[in-house]
């Protein structure tokens, strides 16, 4: 199996989750900034945390990306991630940053991360507070899944990771792969 598992973390959730993964699948791991070249690998794995719309590092994965390699999308995000809102909504930014034939291809999960207002830099920490407050004075019908989870984390910790529900990603990956070391159609 020539798999990899790439991550883009800002304050550690997605690297716990990605490092988690290689040891369940015994694949090569690496943060998306110290990408050299993913030739030579067959199934690239992009877990990303979910910033402002987009995925932590998937530009960079994406611009590597083999001609021929399969590509799982892992989001890690705040809010709940078996709501179907939340979901459609992430699906709808990805199709907004991922090449058509790409995502059209690719296998997208989704985890539960978590934040930790104390050590969010200033830039990070003033984003939050102007979004919580942009997003506090919507009326509840009207907030989204997202909204929603910024709001009952807001100036928090929590941790919501979950190694288990990194159970049907390793499946994948492992159904993905023959042992032969060739991804499978």
């Amino acid at each position: 199996m020539q798999a990899i598992i790439i991550y883009g973390s800002q304050y550690g959730t997605t690297k716990k989750y990605a490092e988690k993964l290689a040891e369940m699948t015994n694949s090569d791991i690496c943060s998306y900034d110290n990408i050299k070249s993913l030739s030579g690998y067959d199934l690239i794995v992009h877990m990303g945390g979910l910033y402002a719309g987009g995925v932590k590092g998937l530009k960079q994965t994406l611009k590597a990306f083999p001609k021929e390699g399969t590509l799982f999308i892992v989001t890690v995000g705040l809010a709940d991630v078996h709501d179907p809102e939340n979901i459609a909504n992430i699906k709808k930014s990805l199709k907004s940053q991922v090449p058509a034939d790409i995502y059209n291809k690719a296998a997208v999960f989704h985890l539960r991360g978590g934040i930790d207002y104390s050590k969010l830099g200033f830039a990070h920490k003033t984003m939050m507070t102007l979004l919580y407050k942009s997003v506090k004075k919507e009326p509840p019908e009207r907030q989204t899944p997202e909204n929603r989870a910024i709001i009952e984390t807001f100036n928090k910790k929590v941790d919501f990771t979950d190694f288990e529900a990194l159970k049907p990603i390793a499946q994948a990956m492992e159904k993905k792969t023959d042992s032969n070391g060739g991804v499978n159609p």
